[in-house]
Order: C-alpha cells, then sequence, then structure tokens
C-alpha cells in the first residue's frame, strides 16, 4: 500500500440566472432539450453565445485527461461503511459491518460489502481526509461540486459547468452530444451552470438505461417509431416552401443546418450511443442489469464518443434511518457497477484519459443513532468523509490523508473540495487561472483567488 500524505496543510437556494434566489427545480420539456443539443453544435452556425467560448483556452498539451465520470453518490454516504472502515471503533460506530476486507493493495482495506471493487483497488486512490465541516444538503453539495462557499452574490459553476466550457464549447467540441451529461435526474440542489447561464446546464436523460429502449429525453420517444420520424421529416421538406423560393437565404441555411443536426442526434449514429442494444449480453450484465450499472455503461460508451463530462446521479445514500438494511440493498449493486466501469475502461485503454470520481456532499455521522425512529441510521458528517479517484493521471493503490480512529474528524493531511477540483482541472490542462464568463463584467477566475478566502491545503500532487 502507498500511504501518500502531505504537510500542507444555513442553506441558500441558488438560481440559474447567477444570484441567489428560490432554486426552480423544474424539468426540461423535449424541445428544450433539443434546443440545448442545437445549440450545443448545430446552434452555433447562428452565432448563439460565440462570446462566451472565445473565453476558454484551449487545453494545455500537458492535459493527461479528456473526460471525466462523476459517481455522485446523492445524499451523502458513509465513509466508514465504504472505504474507511473502523471495526475497533466498536459496534456503535461501525455496526454490524466489522469486517473489512483487504484488496489487491496489501494493507488498504475497504468494506466488506464491496468485493469486486477490493480487487480493483491498484487503479484508484482513496481520500480519507475529505472536509468542509457544513452539513446541510444544498449548502456542501455547492462547496464540493464548485469548490466555492456559499453566501455571495454569485452562484458560482460546477466543475461539469467548467469542463464543458474549456475541454467543450470552448475547445472545439463537435459532437452532436452536448459536452455535460447528467445519468439520469438532475440532483436539484442548485443550478450547476451558476452564472455561466443556460448554455452550460447538463442535459439530463431523463428515462432508466435499464429499460429497453433508454427513452432518453430529446433523443429518443418511446411512442415514435424510427419510421414515422423520417415520415415527418419529408413532410416538413415537402412543406417548405420558403427553402425553396429563397435557396441562396443564409439564414435558412442556417436554420437548415440545425434541422439536419437535429435529426442526425435522434436518427442517426450519435443517438445510438444510448442505445444498449449494441451491447452484448454479457457486457450488460457484467455492470448490473439496474439503474445504476446500465448508467455506468452509458457513461462509458459516452466518454468513448468523447463527451468531456457525465454525471451519474446515484441516489438513496441519505441514511437517516435504517442505514445498515440500505448499504446490504445498495453497496453490492454499487460494488457491481463501479468495479466493471473501471476494468473495462482499462481494458478500452480509457482509464489513462479518463478521471472517476466517486463522491457525495458529506459522509455521515460515525456514531450510530440506533434509538427509534432511526433504528441504525446515521445523520450528516461534513467534518470529514471519503472521495475516491481514479484513472486520467490520478495514480492507484493509495490512501491519501487519515481520519482518526473513530472516524470523526481528519487525523493528517485534510483535503477541502477546492484542493481535489484544483487536482482534476489540472489533469485535464483547464488553467485554474483562467477567466469565466461573468455577466456582469467581474474578473472571474476558474479557481478561487486569495481575497476569496476559500481554505486549502494544496493539490493532490500526491497521487498525480
Amino acid at each position: 500500500m502507498r500511504i501518500v500524505s502531505s504537510a500542507n496543510g444555513g442553506a441558500f437556494k441558488p438560481y440559474s440566472d447567477g444570484v441567489l434566489s428560490r432554486m426552480s427545480g423544474s424539468a426540461i420539456t423535449r424541445r428544450e432539450a433539443v434546443r440545448r443539443a442545437l445549440l450545443g453544435a448545430g446552434g452555433l452556425v447562428l452565432g448563439q453565445h460565440s462570446n462566451l467560448g472565445a473565453l476558454a483556452a484551449t487545453p494545455s498539451p500537458k492535459a493527461k485527461a479528456k473526460s471525466v465520470i462523476q459517481i455522485w453518490m446523492w445524499g451523502g454516504p458513509s465513509h466508514l461503511d465504504t472505504f474507511d472502515p473502523k471495526p475497533e471503533a466498536g459496534n456503535d460506530y461501525c455496526g454490524p459491518l466489522k469486517s473489512p476486507i483487504e484488496t489487491n493493495v496489501p494493507g488498504i482495506k475497504i468494506c466488506e460489502l464491496l468485493p469486486l471493487l477490493a480487487k480493483q483497488a491498484d487503479k484508484y486512490s482513496i481520500i480519507r481526509s475529505m472536509t468542509h465541516r457544513n452539513n446541510g444538503h444544498e449548502t456542501a453539495s455547492y462547496i464540493v461540486q464548485t469548490g466555492r462557499m456559499p453566501g455571495g452574490r454569485l452562484v458560482y459553476p460546477s466543475v461539469g459547468a467548467v469542463v464543458s466550457l474549456f475541454d467543450g464549447y470552448g475547445a472545439g467540441y463537435k459532437g452532436l452530444i452536448p459536452p455535460y451529461i447528467v445519468l439520469t435526474q438532475l440532483q436539484g440542489r442548485f443550478s450547476p451552470s451558476g452564472f455561466m447561464g443556460q448554455r452550460y446546464e447538463p442535459f439530463a436523460t431523463g428515462g432508466d438505461p435499464a429499460r429497453t429502449p433508454f427513452a432518453v429525453e430529446g433523443v429518443v420517444s418511446p411512442s415514435i417509431t424510427e419510421q414515422r420520424q423520417k415520415g415527418r421529416r419529408e413532410l416538413l421538406h415537402q412543406l417548405d416552401t420558403l427553402a425553396q423560393v429563397l435557396p441562396a437565404s443564409a439564414e435558412l441555411a442556417a436554420s437548415a443546418q440545425c434541422e439536419k443536426e437535429a435529426y442526425d442526434l435522434i436518427l442517426g449514429d450519435a443517438g445510438k450511443v444510448f442505445d444498449l442494444a449494441q451491447e452484448k449480453d454479457e457486457m450488460r450484465d457484467r455492470y448490473g442489469r439496474n439503474t445504476f450499472g446500465q448508467s455506468c455503461l452509458v457513461a462509458r460508451r459516452l466518454v468513448e464518443r468523447g463527451v468531456p463530462y457525465v454525471t451519474i446521479n446515484y441516489g438513496g445514500w441519505d441514511t437517516h434511518k435504517d442505514n445498515f438494511q440500505a448499504m446490504r440493498r445498495q453497496l453490492p449493486v454499487m460494488d457491481k457497477g463501479m468495479a466493471a466501469l473501471l476494468q473495462d475502461l482499462c481494458d478500452r485503454s480509457l482509464l489513462d484519459q479518463t478521471i472517476v470520481w466517486w463522491g457525495g456532499e458529506f459522509g455521515r455521522t460515525p456514531k450510530i443513532m440506533w434509538e427509534s425512529p432511526w433504528n441504525g441510521g446515521r445523520g450528516h458528517w461534513g467534518n470529514v468523509f471519503c472521495d475516491v479517484v481514479a484513472g486520467g493521471g490520478f495514480k492507484g493503490g493509495s490512501v491519501v490523508g487519515a481520519s482518526d480512529g473513530k472516524g470523526e474528524e481528519v487525523k493528517e493531511r485534510p483535503v477541502y473540495p477546492v484542493d481535489l477540483i484544483g487536482s482534476i482541472y489540472q489533469l485535464l490542462g483547464i488553467d485554474g487561472n483562467g477567466k469565466l464568463p461573468n455577466p456582469y463584467g467581474s474578473d472571474t477566475r476558474v479557481m478561487p483567488t486569495t481575497d476569496e478566502s476559500v481554505k486549502s491545503a494544496g493539490l493532490l500532487q500526491e497521487i498525480m
């Protein structure tokens, strides 16, 4: 085992205009989904928001990673029940999960319900000293996904939105699939694009990839056959007399290009990235025939196509009640899907260029709440928690930092969200000093500046 360390040592509701306001939480319509896809690709011919992409520098030639798969553990997973077990702390802390197992890296142990991931430990590193000391879902989610502290006038963009700017539109991304995808539902805690605006919001697929077909909003409609879609397109062309009268119109040509790319997304090869029927049954079984497992498989297919950022929004980890019943249901599902993803990326020579980032907004209370109505539940705990990173330049087989004997506080090498986020940006070749498009005209940078007073203990050079 390589254990590495270093000496460096009230909720708000933001809205998409970048100013603190009431949270929207509304789902986008199919028409809006297609419109966003067009703005991400064909819409560029109309000159939409072209000034924003101009602010993004081309990724550095030193970039090691091309894509990120973020496994977002919505609700906050228990660190003691996953990657930082504490059997020596006793029953009031470890409960029935008191027999952690060895991994394929000597000296690293993880929860006994993760046997497949135990065989993959050489591919990932565990950060056991994440901290921000915030116990609110909305505020903790914001801190973990932006690296900033809440409470100011601006809502900053999430990592996914920043990557879609610099490694997506700003880097000349030409894919018809938007550069920032969420499988399958938005978390709704805050606007991921922040002050950068609607264009950098993620495309949430909706649907369930474990079903056939995977009905992706804006791409696949289960009620309309492919033949009927083609018939509609032919009828549209027959009725388009204006294009026949003005064949040289630049505006109509741009509109026709948008229409072509929309249908290419719906009927062409681009949309087939979501068609898991193209995968062998053996591969689908390896990931697990469930929503999370099949989402992991879709994520692999997306980064294989060059999509820069994919979030798998995996809910069910807010275990205030009956924590251990939930762990026995969910951890085997997570184990199978995540282990298959790591191995599949490795087998396809994609892991070296794909960052896999596992984690939620915080951990859970180390001391178990045995009393009714919690019945062995765990509350929110932002003092110390775990994240896992793999691929894209992150070394495997290592542990960064440590919590104390009961998993209550950081014992050594604190890692703040901004430290992890900055490390991800560096591996992607994104300049932390790069400018973000700010609608208010202020000078806003990718990484916090010193006057923002954001706590940091330094980038994760130990595993980069």
